[in-house]
């Protein structure tokens, strides 16, 4: 990859809309432009920054015009790469952008890479590592929690946390290796228990935000929730009912459903990926063994479970073996068809496995589906969880870097409480600056850069 190119790439999703987006970044960004673009009134793009012209692009080989277009041009370094970045609004059809890049392209841009733009952003410094990869989770935002966390940590509200910790170790490290690298003359540095008193300090920081891991897990993530239950017990109804839509056929006939259909809704600003699966009971074809199987592999992934059964009709064999299947799930039993004359006794269930919570609904009626989502957002977060106000940890590679961090500064607690030498004490004390340094992309290689920034789309 060669960050001297200027790269160029569609940033917009392909398919017919009423705009569509190519962008060009790099040193040669205007001189490719006016390459292909032609104003009506003679002006050239670069005269000023940060304005948009209007006209047209023009295959300059053969003179033909390929789109109307409108182009906005910014010089560096206030840009998104903090490089010149032309950008070509389009008419949104797959065959004109695809025109345009061509003509882009033949002129001397090279095709981006995936999330190339972001990964210039962050090689010229404009973000840092932890910024660059929240882009791609407020793209991915399955809700407006989610994106509002997204948001902080693009603004940097996570890497001002890592960088304050980080000043703390650094002045720590750098007490102790001039202890070490000076020791044959009289170096001062602070008493041990103040070093150790700053050491727990930044733990304690450290700690706050691992704690806040499978929130912000959750957050980013979802929760993937699995309706299960023998058939004909109204599965799918209580899908459409919670997503307030027909999405599901509901038929009278059992085995209706044969395949696993998702679908995301938010509760509480908590993204739940609803799994809906056919009914669990001995197959009578070959096509509803594997519902059944698919079944239980949902079942077997779930993180949350709605166990549905018919509270119309007394408990069945199917509901038992069901329920025995639940071990170690965090499951609510929905008793469904409350409109309808109660023959289930609940507590026979109960006696086999002990729910997060019970609920009664009528699926088809509507009755109860909030009772149920306030049980389910209770079920992920007993008490809730304040997504407005903390800075969420949402990446699992900042948490692997902050949990290093967090044995480091146990082992540098250690040492100094054991009175060990300066040169032990920088050991796990270097480990645990090179975690925080990860998370911001202080400590990085080339091959970490490709894992993060190959999840990116081309043209971002």
């Amino acid at each position: 990859m060669y960050f001297q190119d200027t790269i160029a790439a569609i940033s917009t999703p392909l398919g017919s809309s009423g705009i569509g987006m190519v962008r060009l970044s790099g040193n040669d960004a205007i001189n490719i432009a006016n390459k292909v673009f032609v104003s009506p009134k003679g002006k050239k793009i670069g005269d000023d920054s940060h304005v948009v012209r209007y006209g047209y692009v023009v295959n300059p080989n053969t003179g033909n015009k390929i789109d109307e277009v409108l182009v906005s041009f910014m010089r560096a370094p206030l840009t998104y790469t903090r490089e010149d970045v032309v950008e070509f609004n389009c008419h949104g059809g797959i065959i004109p952008l695809r025109e345009v890049l061509s003509v882009l392209l033949m002129n001397g841009a090279r095709l981006a890479e995936p999330g190339e733009f972001t990964r210039r952003a962050f090689l010229n410094g404009r973000i840092d590592l932890a910024q660059a990869e929240a882009v791609i989770d407020i793209i991915n935002s399955r809700t407006e929690a989610s994106l509002k966390a997204a948001m902080h940590q693009v603004q940097g509200a996570l890497s001002e946390k890592i960088n304050e910790i980080m000043e703390v170790v650094l002045d720590v490290l750098a007490q102790l290796e001039a202890a070490v690298d000076f020791s044959d003359e009289d170096v001062e540095i602070l008493p041990r228990v103040e070093l150790g008193l700053k050491i727990n300090d930044v733990l304690q920081r450290v700690l706050v935000l691992l704690n806040e891991w499978e929130s912000g897990r959750v957050l980013r993530d979802g929760v993937r929730t699995t309706i299960i239950g023998r058939p004909n017990v109204g599965k799918s109804s209580l899908l459409n009912a919670l997503l307030r839509e027909k999405r599901c056929i509901v038929t009278s006939a059992p085995g209706t459903t044969r395949d696993v259909i998702e679908e995301t809704i938010s509760i509480n600003g908590i993204p739940i990926i609803i799994h809906d699966t056919a009914g669990i009971r001995h197959p009578e074809s070959e096509a509803e063994q594997m519902g059944v199987e698919f079944a239980r592999k949902s079942l077997l992934e779930a993180e949350l479970v709605l166990f549905v059964v018919d509270s119309s009709e007394h408990l069945g064999k199917e509901d038992v073996e069901i329920g025995k299947e639940l071990k170690n799930k965090k499951a609510i039993l929905v008793l469904n068809k409350s409109d309808l004359p109660k023959k289930l006794n609940k507590k026979e269930l109960e006696d086999i496995y002990d729910f997060k919570k019970t609920t009664k609904i009528s699926a088809t009626k509507g009755e109860g589906i909030k009772e149920l989502e306030e049980a389910m957002g209770n079920a992920v977060f007993s008490g809730g969880a304040n997504f407005a106000e903390n800075v969420l940890l949402t990446n699992v590679r900042h948490k692997k870097s902050l949990v290093k961090t967090r044995d480091g500064l146990r082992e540098t607690q250690k040492a100094l409480k054991e009175n060990e030498s300066e040169e032990f004490v920088v050991v796990p004390l270097r480990d645990a600056a090179e975690g925080l340094g990860e998370i911001i992309g202080k400590v990085t290689d080339e091959d970490l850069l490709d894992r993060i920034f190959s999840r990116f789309c081309i043209g971002k």
